[in-house]
């Protein structure tokens, strides 16, 4: 059984990720390891389950063949092994998790590592970036997204909490530049405002029966950090329109200031997405679980 089993781990990771060098990295070995992995396994089975040239490599016929009796394989295995953790209370192994740069380190960063001192056995890795991670092609167990998921097939999705964006603005602004009342006062203003690539990031106001009423200040400050952006509000250089759970503590400081209180705000949702699986692992469910218990909601200031 052991023989029949060794290797196919690795042959599905090389064929999802398209490389043996992305295999190794999925699966914690060198590239050379791979190979000799791969190398064996055509070995053992009497076939050539990759065309390699010297840029790329793909599946042989057989090879397609083989990936999808391993895949159905490995499902059922994990299935097997999440029946029986059900009936366990302790989470154990490997979960990698992606999550967006500020927020993951804010907000999602300290939930995953009070869990893992609950469950000694549980191992997490996470990895931080604005990039939309591929869950499945990056070997993923979980990623967490904020508004659109953009999760496409064969994942799964689970909402884990609300978030608000408030406009705020320093004491000492609104002391030199007056406090705005309405949408319409914004155009008054300055703001720091958020942006990439060139790109401005507009600030969205809900209206009922209709499209959201788009109100961005002027804005001679812009960045791509919200951090920064709260740091450049808190110093006095503008309105800057921020998610809550950024700007809580500063607005029980007094630091900041929340504004336009009787304007509808704009509320998005946190997503998790993780693949599609008959049965979920514990250690996923547990790390779900405590995501949607403790990460900030939409809550008032």
């Amino acid at each position: 059984m052991n023989d029949i089993l060794a290797g196919i781990d690795v042959f599905v990771a090389a064929v999802e990720t398209g490389s043996f060098a992305a295999a190794a990295e999925r699966v914690g070995l060198t590239r050379s390891a791979v190979a000799k992995t791969i190398a064996r396994l055509e070995t053992r089975l009497a076939v050539r389950l990759f065309h390699r040239t010297t840029r790329r490599q793909s599946l042989t016929a057989d090879g397609q063949a083989y990936y999808e009796r391993c895949v159905r394989a490995l499902e059922e295995l994990r299935a097997g092994r999440a029946t029986l953790e059900s009936g366990q209370r302790e989470a154990v192994g490997r979960l990698r998790v992606a999550a967006p740069l500020l927020f993951g380190r804010r907000c999602v960063a300290p939930v995953l590592a009070r869990l893992t001192a609950r469950h000694p056995r549980l191992e997490i890795d996470l990895a931080l970036s604005d990039r939309l991670v591929d869950v499945a092609e990056d070997g993923y167990d979980l990623a967490i997204r904020n508004g659109d998921p953009g999760g496409g097939g064969g994942l799964m999705t689970r909402t884990l909490g609300l978030q608000r964006m408030t406009v705020c603005a320093a004491p000492a602004y609104l002391a030199a530049h007056g406090t705005p009342d309405s949408l319409d006062d914004l155009a008054r203003h300055h703001a720091v405002t958020y942006a990439r690539d060139g790109r401005v990031r507009a600030w969205h106001f809900p209206r009922a029966g209709g499209p959201p009423r788009v109100a961005t200040p002027p804005s001679r400050l812009r960045m791509d950090d919200l951090d920064a952006l709260a740091d450049a509000a808190e110093a006095g250089h503008g309105l800057a329109w921020l998610p809550c759970w950024l700007i809580r503590d500063r607005v029980s400081a007094g630091t900041l200031v929340p504004l336009l209180a009787q304007v509808p705000p704009l509320v998005f949702s946190t997503q998790a997405l993780w693949p599609a699986t008959t049965h979920l692992p514990l250690k996923t469910r547990l790390a779900l679980d405590a995501l949607a218990a403790e990460l900030p909601g939409s809550a008032e200031l």
